[in-house]
């Protein structure tokens, strides 16, 4: 069993309360869940104090808490596809994204399968071997090929970029996958993806945890892409949660003009 955390909410202030630990995450499902009747992109990263997106064995996971467990459990529970890049996958493993036993009940309320698949995003169609079964492949021309002989025709998204048809078009990409039904995005990784993301404007929402290290050297902050976002893209915070561990996790709503009420 994993350590037990309390969350404090401390914003918005009119809804200040203690989330304790507990199996039933019906706090946690109602303060994360959105209007399942419209498309959702939320982004999810963790960093360091420092602002680093991955540890000193460079991947992010060893950035997480229970805390950011917790509440990641959460989000993926009330996600119908995972975006991930495929460099993510490798770094991470993604063989198997399980279901926390308190929360398939959220899903299956919400008419979701017990299995979380992800979309690999690969600009060559490579399928790392630590993707789960089931898997879909997100590629331009260059990749398709390879996509297809990999997972089948049936689970390739080919969304040509018009500037660059070699690599995917991820606004063509959110598209098609809400156009299987799978409406609600969870865009896990890594910086450039969602870097790439952000500067298509797709996302609406990006929960980011602040862990309780500190890191330095020389690693990518939680989006790095080719240059900045110009203009800056503005965000309102929607919630912030401190942990009883310092770990700090912020919601912010990137849709919602900036000094808009909660």
């Amino acid at each position: 069993m994993p350590p037990t955390v309390d969350l404090d909410l401390l914003l918005p202030r009119d809804a200040a309360r203690r989330l304790a630990s507990s199996a039933d995450e019906a706090d946690l499902v109602a303060l994360l869940r959105r209007d399942r009747a419209r498309p959702h992109v939320r982004a999810t990263m963790v960093t360091s104090v420092d602002g680093a997106a991955a540890g000193t064995d460079g991947r992010s996971g060893s950035l997480g808490t229970p805390a950011d467990r917790r509440v990641f459990a959460v989000l993926r529970a009330l996600a119908d596809v995972v975006l991930v890049g495929a460099g993510t996958v490798r770094a991470e493993g993604y063989r198997e994204l399980p279901v926390a036993a308190g929360l398939r009940e959220v899903r299956a309320s919400l008419g979701l399968g017990p299995r979380i698949v992800p979309a690999v995003v690969t600009c060559r169609g490579d399928v790392p071997a630590d993707v789960a079964d089931g898997a879909l492949v997100v590629t331009g021309t260059q990749g398709a090929d390879r996509a297809r002989a990999a997972v089948g025709a049936d689970r390739t998204v080919v969304v040509p970029a018009p500037h660059d048809p070699g690599s995917p078009d991820l606004r063509a990409a959110v598209a098609a996958l809400a156009a299987r039904g799978l409406r609600h995005v969870l865009a896990e990784g890594g910086p450039r993806l969602l870097a790439d993301l952000l500067a298509a404007g797709l996302v609406d929402e990006l929960c980011l945890t602040t862990s309780p290290l500190l890191v330095a050297g020389d690693a990518p902050r939680a989006a790095t892409g080719a240059g900045p976002l110009d203009p800056p893209r503005a965000a309102r915070v929607r919630h912030l949660l401190h942990a009883t561990d310092g770990t700090v996790l912020t919601c912010w709503d990137l849709r919602a003009p900036v000094g808009s009420g909660s």
